[in-house]
């Protein structure tokens, strides 16, 4: 049997009518920039985590940018992130104008907790960026503690978890800025890049908003230096579709991560653990394995495919070579060990069964 690691097909079939009616019809509008769709999206997405205001952008990295630009980090500030994140939430940092400080997550959640975190604040540290790894929030009530206790911001990195819960409010909704992706691949994908800020902080949103968009504030009007990072039309309707089954999609994900966690019992697979007080939303079904390449190929050479989140740690990476970035422990665990088995709307019992009957083998 083949099993792929990810597919839209079951997920975007059932939807391809409306999807395409969607379509023509804002062809036919020939208003393809900051229009309805856009507006009405942005409604629509901050009603559904809870928050006040949305923005959408151009891609997930920008919304961490601009949410940076917009509470004030410049140059010659720190901004601490987790060590095992991808890299796009420590270029947010650096391009604006800042050096990521990296800190070792939890060590059964992977996701970022209080610990660390107090050992790295100094005079130049102007927020933290907590990053709800794999579709679980991290210790959001360490964090904010933390924050308040140094005034520091917290900017929610929630590309991995549209939609999961932490003492019952939605990832995004705790710091001052929530920041998501729309890549396909995602729980709530586009049919392309995009990407969008959350907050209930007027202001702040305002801010986003203009930097965004030119750094204007009207036609013409510029009060900042600003880029071109805004949602257009066609992903904004696409995602107002997909959005209002977002909760089947990550109940879907759920149904199938259960299966894995009470079905796989290989004693060389240590399986995801989902801290207390939340809701997994399963974007990633991520284990860890002492002999990860070689189960990696075992999976493979048996029709599974899977990816490795990811391979290389950001203090690894030729791009931060000259920062000196600190070596963690748990990054470097986490960069050699993790495998992600396949996870997506519409997987089968068949498919799940047969993906665990093969790793049961390893």
């Amino acid at each position: 049997m083949k099993i792929p690691f990810a597919t839209f097909d079951r997920m975007h079939g059932a939807l391809k009518g409306e999807m395409l009616h969607k379509f023509e019809e804002v062809y036919d509008k020939g208003w393809f920039i900051q229009g309805e769709e856009c507006r009405l999206f942005e409604e629509e997405f901050a009603k559904w985590n809870g928050a006040e205001y949305a923005v959408g952008v151009a891609t997930g990295l920008d919304a961490i940018y601009l949410a940076l630009k917009a509470i004030g980090v410049k140059q010659g500030d720190e901004v601490i992130v987790p060590s095992n994140t991808f890299i796009a939430t420590a270029l947010a940092v650096s391009y604006a104008g800042a050096k990521p400080i990296l800190v070792d997550p939890d060590e059964k959640t992977y996701n970022l907790c209080g610990k660390g975190i107090e050992a790295v604040i100094n005079d130049r540290t102007k927020a933290i960026i907590p990053v709800h790894l794999y579709g679980q929030t991290a210790e959001m009530d360490e964090i904010m503690e933390l924050a308040h206790k140094y005034d520091l911001k917290v900017i929610e990195d929630c590309a991995q978890a549209h939609g999961a819960t932490y003492k019952g409010k939605t990832a995004g909704t705790f710091g001052d800025v929530g920041c998501f992706s729309f890549y396909p691949g995602k729980n709530l994908g586009a049919l392309g890049d995009g990407g969008a800020v959350i907050t209930s902080d007027k202001d702040l949103a305002d801010k986003i908003r203009a930097l965004g968009n030119y750094g204007s504030a009207g036609k013409y009007n510029h009060i900042y230096k600003g880029t071109n990072s805004r949602l257009d039309e066609m992903q904004a309707a696409f995602l107002r579709i997909k959005l209002k089954h977002l909760k089947e999609y990550n109940t879907d994900r759920n149904a199938t991560a259960q299966k894995y966690l009470k079905g796989i019992n290989n004693p060389k697979i240590k399986l995801p653990i989902v801290g207390e007080n939340r809701t997994h939303i399963w974007h990633i079904f991520a284990v860890m394995c002492d002999t990860r390449d070689d189960f990696k190929e075992y999976l493979h050479n048996n029709g599974i495919d899977t990816v490795c989140h990811y391979p290389k740690a950001i203090v690894d990476q030729k791009a931060y070579e000259e920062d000196k970035l600190t070596r963690t422990k748990m990054a470097e665990y986490i960069a050699s060990h993790e495998l992600s088995l396949p996870m997506y709307v519409g997987m089968t019992d068949k498919e799940v069964k047969y993906v665990i009957e093969v790793v049961n083998r390893y």
